[in-house]
């Protein structure tokens, strides 16, 4: 019954907590609307991104490369994204990997691990059927403000 109770107020507290920060949530603008998604939402101290793809937003174009080519491009965007929002890769807790093919799982632990100092963020990557313009990578953060 006792830790009935307590979640039961766990709940509570949390519920009470996001309900006073919906209304201090503010999109983050990167460059022209696009009207369907903001690049990324703060509440509170908290930036939680939209998934960036490898696209060179100067091209429009995927760069050349393969999987390798396209993460370094999607960490550019994210680093873009993130700098708008007073935040940085450094200030990354969550990270979710999306990957068009999980045989490219290996190559991208390897390109993922170089771009943290210390410890790496708390991740979840899966396979997905497919990505927006079949992209090989998706990714999506959760950072908190500088």
């Amino acid at each position: 019954m006792k830790k009935l109770i307590l979640a039961i107020v766990a709940i509570a507290c949390v519920s009470s907590y996001a309900a006073g920060q919906t209304s201090k949530r503010r999109a983050v603008k990167t460059g022209p609307p696009n009207g369907i998604f903001s690049p990324a939402i703060i509440t509170g101290d908290l930036v939680f991104t939209s998934g960036q793809i490898g696209i060179d937003p100067k091209t429009g174009q995927f760069p050349e490369g393969g999987i390798e080519a396209q993460f370094q491009q999607v960490f550019k965007n994210l680093t873009a994204v993130l700098e708008a929002s007073g935040s940085s890769v450094d200030h990354i807790l969550k990270a979710t990997v999306f990957l068009a093919d999980m045989n490219d799982y290996n190559a991208m632990n390897e390109l993922y691990r170089k771009q943290f100092k210390g410890d790496p963020p708390a991740r979840s990557t899966v396979q997905v059927a497919r990505l927006p313009r079949d992209a090989k990578i998706e990714i999506e953060v959760v950072a908190v403000l500088k």
